[in-house]
């Protein structure tokens, strides 16, 4: 079956950041793919879309479990033939929120941070890449922080300077990495790559002391699922501003 409107998937899409991303893609015409670990909570979060006119639709997708992905592939190829938009949203943090604990950072933490915080983002996006290449305007976006900057974390007086979580930082910059890496080798194609930060935003993960308001932590995925044919590719953005590295 095909289908003439965009098509998006966003991974950890049934609350939080991912949902509200959801909304706002919808509410410009896109039909969106929410991807959920625990597919009743993603059926729960498609009929809170549908209430807000949103063409929603829950897929399981457990970022951790690769068999997933062929599933997931195989599920978009017969219903739409393609894939417009992929929005690698899902992520976890598994720090100490006790100051900088880099020594004492286990092995176990560090491998499951990984395990979805940039394993798993490679691995699906590697696996839904021949949908994206199917589209008139490929886009992916890889949800990664503010604290995924290098530049910054090495920068005294920065923003983020004293804001050391070992695990969580050292993943999202991998993960901008790739970003940088898929990028280059896409371009000339019609597929953008680029890193999101969405702020610190009052979420489960952002905890206690976050500014920002899910509605907000939102606009970067969007701007950067919607970029036009003229827009960056490669880059590390918040709100339309890039990011140091």
């Amino acid at each position: 079956m095909s289908d003439a409107r965009k098509v998006a998937l966003i991974t950890g899409a049934n609350k939080g950041i991912g949902l509200e991303t959801a909304r706002q893609l919808g509410k410009l015409g896109i039909t969106v793919l929410v991807g959920a670990r625990d597919a009743a909570k993603g059926e729960a979060a498609v009929a809170v879309l549908k209430k807000d006119g949103v063409d929603a639709r829950a897929i399981k997708l457990d970022v951790n479990d690769t068999k997933d992905y062929a599933a997931v592939a195989k599920s978009i190829e017969k219903d739409f033939g393609r894939l417009d938009i992929l929005i690698n949203n899902a992520g976890i943090f598994l720090d100490s929120r006790k100051g900088n604990q880099t020594s004492a950072t286990s092995q176990e933490v560090l491998r499951k941070t990984f395990d979805t915080n940039f394993f798993a983002v490679v691995g699906l996006t590697q696996a839904l890449l021949p949908l994206l290449r199917k589209s008139e305007a490929g886009r992916i976006v890889n949800l990664s922080s503010i604290l995924g900057s290098n530049t910054l974390h090495a920068t005294k007086g920065s923003y983020v300077y004293d804001a050391k979580t070992f695990a969580y930082d050292a993943s999202k910059a991998a993960l901008n990495s790739f970003t940088i890496h898929l990028a280059h080798e896409l371009q000339g194609t019609k597929i953008k790559v680029n890193s999101a930060h969405p702020g610190w935003v009052k979420t489960e993960m952002g905890g206690e002391g976050a500014m920002l308001e899910i509605e907000d932590g939102a606009k970067t995925s969007v701007e950067l699922a919607m970029l036009g044919e003229d827009g960056p590719t490669g880059g590390y953005f918040h709100v339309g501003k890039p990011l140091p590295w």
